[in-house]
């Protein structure tokens, strides 16, 4: 049987603002009940559906949790692995890295941060080309016999050798291809830039900050962090990420990630509707899509890993929803969780 969580908080259904600590009018209370009472009969939607997979979704408007429920098993302390989400999480460690000098400026080549690239095809490429997916590289996570794969990096012993040794296919700057090659690289930058192992560097800017405590993230046989993904997370805490790059850097009154980076994190760069079916746009390994809610344009940033695994942010409606699912490999799992976010849209006041 599903477990379910819930809270639900009177503040968020006001059309006007409390200061904080502020009690909300008595007459609000009942409306706020109503609300919650429609959220968690929303997310028992997905209690028996019909792929056992879905684990977490967790419902975060002006701050404040007003929706989580869990499925199949799933717990609130589960660690649960966001896959290519974790390349959200990279682009958010550049920042931070930029942000205390340790990276210039993303217009910087490559080799400025990974020395052992000058004189390869990558060495000009920059972290931009990197961080848009436009490298240049023949890498395609789409095309098995593509040489920068992301199993053929999976499976080399030398990955670093491995990721420097790939041909280019075209121009730099030129051609978004989906890949985890170039995040792998940009994790490899982040890295050198900090002196320290990028799981480190995100504990230390990152996670502690945001107060999560309990995390994994994997290393490839060099002992180098994933930039790529293969980051364990609650769902509560894939949340937090979510209300921080909401808040356009900020977590609870303190400023973790600058605001200039996070608004150009989420720029749109990329027009990608042509080749994925749920974005219109990519920026720096974040995602954008317009979503029609009735009458309303509906403007969502998202983090996005294999199996659905999501964090939706929506600055319009003061918006985060994560979502956790093991659908991988299965395209059901993206669909699934696109219609969580639109029914979900749909239910909140506006």
């Amino acid at each position: 049987m599903p477990r379910m969580k819930s809270q639900w908080s009177a503040v968020l259904f006001l059309c006007v603002p409390l200061a904080y600590g502020e009690a909300p009018p008595a007459a609000s209370v009942p409306v706020a009940i109503r609300a919650g009472q429609v959220m968690e009969q929303l997310l028992a939607r997905w209690d028996h559906d019909e792929h056992p997979d879905l684990k977490a979704v967790v419902v975060r408007r002006g701050g404040t949790v007003i929706g989580e429920r869990y499925y199949n098993g799933e717990a609130e302390e589960t660690l649960h692995d966001i896959r290519s989400a974790g390349k959200s999480v990279t682009a958010l460690l550049m920042g931070a890295a930029v942000d205390r000098g340790r990276i210039r400026s993303v217009a910087d080549p490559l080799s400025r941060y990974l020395p052992d690239a000058k004189g390869t095809p990558l060495g000009a490429v920059t972290l931009e080309n990197l961080l848009t997916m436009r490298s240049g590289l023949d890498a395609n996570d789409e095309e098995p016999s593509a040489p920068g794969n992301e199993d053929r990096l999976d499976e080399s012993r030398d990955p670093v050798g491995f990721a420097l040794g790939v041909p280019m296919r075209g121009e730099p700057g030129t051609r978004y291809l989906y890949n985890s090659l170039t995040a792998y690289l940009a994790g490899l930058v982040v890295e050198k830039a900090a002196g320290r192992r990028m799981d480190g560097f995100a504990d230390e800017v990152l996670f502690r900050p945001l107060g999560i405590g309990a995390w994994r993230w994997q290393q490839d046989v060099a002992g180098h962090t994933k930039g790529q993904g293969n980051l364990f997370l609650t769902a509560r805490d894939l949340a937090k990420i979510g209300q921080m790059v909401l808040n356009r850097g900020a977590y609870q009154g303190r400023r973790v990630i600058s605001e200039q980076w996070i608004a150009e994190m989420l720029r749109p760069r990329v027009a990608i509707a042509a080749s994925d079916p749920y974005a219109d746009d990519y920026g720096y390994f974040w995602y954008s899509r317009t979503h029609q809610i009735g009458a309303q344009s509906v403007l969502v940033f998202f983090a996005s890993g294999n199996g659905g695994n999501k964090i939706y942010v929506v600055p319009s409606l003061d918006l985060v929803v994560a979502i956790q699912s093991s659908a991988y490999g299965r395209s059901y799992g993206q669909r699934r969780s696109e219609a969580i976010l639109k029914a979900i849209l749909a239910a909140v006041p506006r």
